[in-house]
């Protein structure tokens, strides 16, 4: 991108895919102060001038999501009053996203106001990768980028040679995006039906479709306690399945999450690193790296073109 005055800052939720992003474009990572006062206020310097340049924050909201959230209106905040030209957000992960509409009276639409924050703080852009509900892009009133690790994941999985597969989706939430996967694999499709008692639980009550006999590839945005997922494969274990293959965009894997999917009848869980990957994952877990992605998506914002050319089978 020479001749083009981008500099990159990351925030302490996954520095290593700010790394990975700026090792793609071949320029360093900015030189950015990001501590904590003893009450834990969020103190924030730039420590090289940003003046006039095209800022690119990389900060996903994982957990603790309100810290890190906090940290990059900071960051904004900051890079506004240092004159930055543009303020662009990389946000791999965004949090709130499963509130993005009122399913009971008295609710907030939670992804609408961090949408209402995050502009109003001084963003000019936000880049994401799969979100919750595609419907979240309208909830802003600045460019939205919405990226998806489909190409990454699909590679990934016709790589394997899966024999006689099926792809399942958990939800009617989830359907769209397995019908595609379905068409990329030439495989048949099954969806479960399943509802919520309560926030993280689920009870899966009806499977559309034929399991019996082939090999699951469940398609997920994100995992977050894994109580879904295991219910989905002892579901289908229970109708003749064989091992699962679970794929899922965003590991934010919440309490025992880990644990749960250690699963003996979960063959393998494909995952990206939209979130850092705790240290204790087992060797079940393939980590598939959306970095390339990400850094073709700045070069082609600062240098002009598609952001369709992405995506061989059609973006989000």
């Amino acid at each position: 991108m020479q001749g083009h005055n981008v500099k990159i800052f990351s925030g302490s939720s996954n520095p290593k895919l700010a790394q990975a992003i700026c090792k793609e474009l071949g320029q360093p990572l900015g030189k950015i102060k990001l501590s904590r006062f003893k009450s834990g206020e969020v103190y924030c310097l730039y420590e090289e001038t940003i003046r006039n340049c095209d800022v690119f924050l990389v900060q996903t909201f994982s957990h603790p999501i309100n810290e890190h959230l906090v940290e990059l209106l900071v960051m904004i905040d900051a890079a506004k009053r240092a004159s930055a030209r543009t303020i662009n957000l990389i946000v791999p992960y965004y949090g709130y996203s499963r509130q993005e509409r009122k399913s009971a009276p008295r609710e907030p639409i939670s992804a609408k106001m961090l949408a209402d924050v995050l502009t109003t703080v001084g963003a000019s852009r936000i880049m994401t990768l799969d979100l919750h509900a595609p419907a979240i892009q309208g909830f802003f009133n600045i460019p939205v980028d919405h990226l998806t690790a489909l190409d990454l994941i699909s590679d990934y999985i016709q790589s394997l040679n899966v024999e006689n597969p099926v792809v399942v989706s958990p939800d009617a939430g989830r359907a769209t995006t397995a019908e595609n996967l379905a068409n990329i694999l030439n495989a048949p499709f099954a969806i479960m039906i399943k509802k919520r008692p309560e926030h993280n639980q689920s009870v899966i009550t009806h499977v559309i479709g034929e399991v019996e006999g082939r090999t699951p590839i469940i398609i997920e945005d994100l995992i977050d306690t894994g109580t879904t997922i295991v219910n989905v494969v002892e579901s289908l274990k229970e109708r003749g399945a064989k091992d699962a293959l679970i794929c899922a965009t965003h590991p934010v894997f919440s309490g025992p999450a880990l644990q749960r999917l250690d699963h003996p009848s979960i063959r393998e869980v494909v995952i990206t690193d939209s979130i850092a990957i705790p240290e204790e994952a087992s060797n079940r877990f393939r980590v598939l790296s959306v970095a390339k992605l990400f850094a073709d998506a700045i070069r082609i914002i600062e240098e002009g073109g598609s952001l369709s050319t992405l995506f061989k089978y059609g973006g989000v």
